[in-house]
């Protein structure tokens, strides 16, 4: 480890560290904190290159000057070219044009873009990656840990997908030659979280809230829980039906309502992914599996085919089965009928709900939890639901596991009488 400290009379900043088991010191002629700042990060890389190897301390050499002159001694440049150094900006540069070709999603890949620009805004696009150490690493998680994201700091689902994104363009580096450690992850620490709270009804938010004391995070939170009963969604799909909204918005939240479908796997559906003979929609999955694209079949309510037949008798046109040609309120400029984008899903639905009782409403995913909880309350099995949901985690079937209230009545009864 390397550190400073500061002259009490004259300002010089010098460096200190333990080599040998021996504390040595080396002074930098530098008053300036800046430049001694850049100094120090500049000495503490050499010496992770000089622990590991990467750099060798000639005979009789003073180890403060060697690391100083970054392994160059007397500061002059090399009569040999030096083989060149991979850094961080570098790495990530090549790997996100290489998963551009349509190996990663285009969502996925903007998520990996934004977790890798939080580790180079810690360790900075310059850092040399052939030094990654686990400390620079525990850094970052420090760093990002203090973070707030609405009001809460962020959670270790979040810190562990950012190390995930990093440890991902890493493993790349390695398969294709450009660094030869591996990636140094064994051992970090990140911030317990609390796990997120049961899906539940608007009454029991409601009445949660009206006891008092919650801060506004937590009432937040409280609302990212709710799950809409049948009752409900029917009274929130008559308001999408009343409400002067654009024609593709009712069917959409009419199918995502009584399939649990994505708002991304709604957007990509075309009109022949409806079967109305056998009753079902052909889904095209991007989750559910690492290499390939895979697909699902959902049954349709008898009430949602009178809606999409409805729906197609008016439809613009295209191929796509939710589109519209007259954009309103958009830059964008069609001359044909195009698929619906996600800004202009979740601005239509946002608009559709803003005043009335439903803008609590955080978006289309509400959707999505309401239909795996309907069915779950209703004790309808498990292997169901995952098939008609497509990829579901062990957490998300644990935030509804509760909602079977005859099944757990029974087990309970089954001890106690």
């Amino acid at each position: 480890m390397a550190w400073l400290e500061q002259h009490p009379t004259s300002g010089h900043f010098k460096i200190c560290f333990r080599w040998g088991g021996r504390k040595l010191k080396k002074t930098i002629k530098s008053t300036g904190r800046d430049d001694a700042e850049a100094a120090l990060a500049r000495f503490k890389e050499n010496l992770h290159l000089l622990e590991r190897g990467r750099l060798e301390l000639p005979p009789g050499a003073d180890i403060g000057t060697f690391l100083l002159s970054d392994g160059k001694l007397n500061g002059q440049p090399n009569a040999t070219p030096s083989a060149h150094i991979l850094s961080l900006g570098e790495l990530r540069d090549a790997y996100v044009d290489v998963q551009s070709n349509g190996a990663m999603e285009e969502n996925s890949l903007a998520t990996v873009c934004m977790h890798l620009r939080h580790v180079i805004d810690t360790l900075g696009k310059s850092f040399r990656i052939g030094s990654l150490a686990p400390e620079d690493l525990q850094r970052h998680i420090n760093r990002r840990a203090c973070k707030r994201y609405r009001g809460r700091p962020l959670s270790a689902v979040t810190l562990r997908k950012e190390m995930g994104s990093f440890r991902a363009c890493w493993n790349w580096g390695s398969q294709t030659g450009r660094l030869k450690q591996i990636f140094p992850g064994r051992g970090l620490k990140y911030p317990k979280t609390d796990e997120k709270p049961p899906f539940q009804t608007r009454v029991e938010i409601e009445r949660q809230i009206a006891r008092g004391g919650l801060s506004d995070v937590e009432k937040r939170q409280l609302w990212d829980s709710l799950f809409l009963t049948r009752q409900e969604i029917e009274q929130l799909l008559q308001h999408i039906h009343n409400c002067p909204a654009q024609s593709f918005l009712y069917p959409m939240v009419c199918l995502a309502a009584h399939t649990g479908v994505r708002r991304s796997e709604l957007l990509r559906l075309r009109v022949d992914d409806v079967d109305f003979p056998s009753g079902t929609v052909l889904v095209h999955e991007r989750k559910r599996d690492r290499w390939r694209r895979t697909s699902r079949r959902v049954p349709l309510s008898a009430f949602v085919q009178t809606v999409l037949r409805d729906w197609l008798a008016v439809h613009p046109g295209g191929q796509h089965l939710f589109c519209q040609a007259e954009v309103v309120r958009s830059k964008v400029h069609r001359t044909e009928p195009i698929a619906v984008t996600r800004d202009e899903a979740h601005d239509h639905f946002r608009r559709a709900l803003e005043g009335s009782a439903w803008a609590i409403l955080r978006g289309w995913h509400v959707m999505r939890h309401s239909f795996a909880s309907n069915c779950a309350a209703v004790g309808l099995d498990q292997r169901v639901i995952n098939e008609w949901m497509g990829h579901q985690t062990e957490e998300m079937v644990r935030r509804y596991r509760h909602l079977f209230p005859d099944q757990q009545r029974q087990a309970i009864d089954s001890v106690f009488g």
